[in-house]
C-alpha cells in the first residue's frame, strides 16, 4: 500500500413518499444503494373523488425509514439528505400546525392528495379562463394542480382552514421545510403545479383572475416567494430537532426537493449508456424519454429550447435538469388500474391459490400462465380480439380530458364504456368487464391482464407521438419505478412504441434520484449533471420485437378508435 490513506466513504440518503408509502435508502457515490426501508403511510377517502392523507404521519414514516438505512454506518459519513414525493397539497396555519381540508374538521387530515378530483368544477373555470399561464402546462390545467385545490378549500372551507391558512406547501417542499426550518420551495413543485415561471415569476393577473387574489397578499408568503433550483443547499441543514427524529448528524446537508417522478427522471435520465448497442449513444440526451411507472405513469422529455405540446405539461424550465426544458406526459392511475382489473375478476380468487402455492406474485404467476397459453404465436397476439382504453380515472395526456373514462372491446362483441363507477381504483370491477364472454375462467383473467398492459403502452405510444409531433426527437425509453419489474410491462413498452427499453442497475431509480439531491447539496458534486453520470448507470436493455410491428400498429388503430367512439356515444347521450 502507498502511504495515502483511503478517503471515507461517503454516503447520501434519499427519501420518497409515494402514494401509499414511504421508502429510504443509503446510496454511495456511485450510486448503489447500500440499505432501503420501507413502511406504509395512511389514506383516507371521505367520500368519492376525495383523497386524504396527514402530513404528521408522513414525517414520522420518513423519520423511522432514515433510521433503519442508515444503522451500523458512520454517520459523520453521510454527506447529504434529499427528498422526493407527490405533488400533493399541505395545509398549516400560521405556527405550522396542520389544518383540516375535510368536512369533518379533522386537522390530522391536512393533505390533500394529488390524485384528488374533488376541484373539478373550479379547474373548469379556472380553464375557462384561458389565462396564458396556461399555455405552460400543455394549454389545460389539471385537476391535480394545486391552483383548483385551493379554490376549492376557499369555497368549501373558508371558516375552519382557508382564513386559517398560513402555509400551502407541495408536500416535497414540506419535508425539506420540516428538516431544515426554511421555507424555500423548489422550482421543481412551483414551477410544475402552481403556474409559477423560472423567468418571470408569479403572475398576479392569474390569482386575481381565478378568484384566489388573498395568494398575491404579502408577496406570496403563504405559497412561496422564495425559490432555488432542486439540489440547492437549504439554510445550515438539519435542524437539531430533526436530526434527532431522522437519526443524521446536525447540520447534515439538505437538498431543495423533487417531485417523486422527476427524482425518477433524474434517477435515470443521465446514465452512461456506451457498450449496450444503443442508438442514444450517439444522441444527445434530448432523445431519451424517462418513464417512471408506478401508481401513474409519467413520461419526462427534455429539449434544449421550449416545445409547447398541447395536452402535455411544460415546458417547464429547469424544473428537472438544470439548463432544459421539461416536458411532462403522464397516465393517471396506470399501477392501480392493472390491480383493478386483476383484482376485480371472478378468477381472482383462484388466481391467489395458484400464486400463493408457487411463493410467487399474481402476476409473476399470469406472466408464467400467459407463456402456457400462447401456443406457438407471440403472447402479445393472445389480444387480437380485446381491446383497452385504460383512463379510467381521466386522460392525463395528451387529451387532457379528466371525463373520459376506461373501456374495454371485444371485436367480437360488443363496445362498452364504464359505467362511473369504474373509474375508482378502490371499487370492485363493474359487471360489464367480464360480461363481454361468459366464461370467467384463469385464461380469460391473464388475457384481460394482458390487454390492461399493452393499453397502458398504447397510452405511452400516444403520448411520444404528441411529443415528437410539437418538436421533440425520442429514440430511447428510461423505465424505472415498480411496473419496470415487470418484464412483460417492459416488453409490451418496447414492441408497442418500437424503442429500446432501459432499465436501470438499480431499480428503485426514484430514490438514487433522491440522493443525487442530497449529494449536490453537500457540495460533492459540482452540477446536477456531473452527479447524474456518476450515480445512474444502466442495467438492462430489452429491444423490441420487430417482427411484431405490423400487429401492434394495427391494434394501435383500434386503440384510437376507442376514445373517438366514447366521444360519439357521449355525443349521442347528450343530444336532444
Amino acid at each position: 500500500m502507498s502511504g495515502r490513506e483511503l478517503e471515507p466513504a461517503r454516503y447520501y440518503v434519499g427519501v420518497d413518499v409515494g402514494t401509499g408509502s414511504v421508502r429510504a435508502a443509503l446510496v454511495d457515490q456511485s450510486g448503489i444503494i447500500l440499505a432501503f426501508a420501507d413502511q406504509p403511510i395512511k389514506k383516507w377517502e371521505p367520500q368519492f373523488d376525495h383523497h386524504e392523507q396527514s402530513s404528521e404521519d408522513i414525517w414520522a414514516a420518513c423519520c423511522a425509514v432514515t433510521k433503519k438505512v442508515v444503522q451500523g454506518i458512520d454517520l459523520n459519513q453521510i454527506r447529504g439528505l434529499g427528498f422526493d414525493a407527490t405533488c400533493s397539497l399541505v395545509i398549516l396555519d400560521k405556527q405550522f400546525r396542520p389544518l383540516p381540508v375535510n368536512h369533518e374538521g379533522d386537522s390530522h387530515r391536512n393533505i390533500i392528495m394529488w390524485l384528488d378530483h374533488r376541484a373539478v368544477s373550479q379547474v373548469h373555470r379556472i380553464n375557462a379562463t384561458r389565462h396564458s399561464v396556461l399555455r405552460y402546462i400543455g394549454g389545460v390545467m389539471s385537476v391535480e394542480m394545486q391552483a383548483p385545490k385551493l379554490l376549492w378549500l376557499k369555497e368549501n372551507l373558508r371558516e375552519t382552514c382557508w382564513d386559517k391558512a398560513g402555509h400551502f406547501f407541495d408536500l416535497p417542499d414540506f419535508l425539506s421545510w420540516k428538516a431544515t426550518g426554511v421555507t424555500a420551495r423548489s422550482l421543481c413543485s412551483l414551477v410544475c403545479k402552481w403556474t409559477y415561471s423560472a423567468e418571470k415569476g408569479w403572475d398576479d393577473s392569474f390569482w386575481k383572475m381565478v378568484g384566489l387574489e388573498d395568494i398575491v397578499a404579502d408577496n406570496y408568503n403563504k405559497i412561496g416567494n422564495q425559490v432555488l433550483p432542486p439540489g440547492a443547499a437549504l439554510g445550515n441543514g438539519l435542524t437539531p430537532e430533526a436530526a434527532r427524529d431522522l437519526g443524521l448528524p446536525v447540520g447534515t446537508a439538505v437538498a431543495a426537493s423533487l417531485i417523486d417522478a422527476h427524482a425518477g427522471g433524474l434517477g435515470v435520465i443521465g446514465a452512461d449508456v456506451r457498450g449496450h448497442g444503443l442508438v442514444c449513444e450517439g444522441q444527445p440526451v434530448t432523445s431519451r424519454l424517462a418513464v417512471i411507472c408506478g401508481t401513474s405513469s409519467c413520461h419526462m422529455g427534455i429539449s434544449k429550447d421550449p416545445i409547447f405540446v398541447p395536452g402535455v405539461w411544460g415546458p417547464y424550465f429547469s424544473a428537472m435538469v438544470p439548463g432544459f426544458w421539461l416536458n411532462e406526459g403522464g397516465q393517471s392511475i396506470t399501477g392501480k388500474l392493472i390491480d383493478h382489473m386483476v383484482q376485480g375478476h371472478a378468477a381472482f380468487s383462484e388466481l391467489q391459490a395458484k400464486a400463493t402455492a408457487r411463493c410467487q406474485s399474481v402476476y409473476a404467476y399470469l406472466n408464467s400462465h400467459l407463456d402456457l397459453i400462447k401456443k406457438a404465436q407471440p403472447v402479445g397476439f393472445l389480444t387480437v380480439d380485446l381491446h383497452v382504453w385504460p383512463d379510467f380515472h381521466g386522460n392525463r395526456s395528451p387529451l387532457a380530458d379528466l371525463t373520459l373514462k376506461g373501456m374495454v372491446s371485444n371485436s367480437q362483441w360488443l363496445l362498452l364504456p364504464t359505467v362511473t363507477a369504474g373509474r375508482c381504483p378502490s371499487l370492485t370491477l363493474s359487471p360489464w368487464v367480464t360480461g363481454l364472454k361468459l366464461s370467467q375462467d384463469l385464461d380469460d383473467l391473464a388475457i384481460l391482464y394482458l390487454a390492461t398492459v399493452q393499453a397502458i403502452a398504447f397510452g405511452t405510444r400516444f403520448i411520444i407521438e404528441a411529443m415528437e409531433a410539437a418538436g421533440h426527437s425520442i429514440s430511447t425509453l428510461f423505465l424505472c419505478g415498480g411496473l419496470s419489474k415487470n418484464p412483460l410491462f417492459v416488453q409490451m413498452h418496447a414492441d408497442i412504441t418500437g424503442m429500446p427499453v432501459v432499465l436501470s442497475q438499480e431499480v428503485e431509480s426514484v430514490l438514487v434520484g433522491a440522493a443525487i439531491l442530497g449529494a449536490c447539496a453537500s457540495g460533492d458534486f459540482a452540477s446536477v449533471q456531473e452527479a447524474m453520470a456518476k450515480m445512474s448507470k444502466v442495467g438492462k436493455v430489452v429491444f423490441p420485437r420487430q417482427e411484431d410491428k405490423r400487429y401492434y400498429d394495427k391494434k394501435y388503430q383500434v386503440f384510437l378508435r376507442l376514445v373517438e367512439h366514447q366521444k360519439e356515444y357521449a355525443a349521442i347521450m347528450g343530444g336532444d
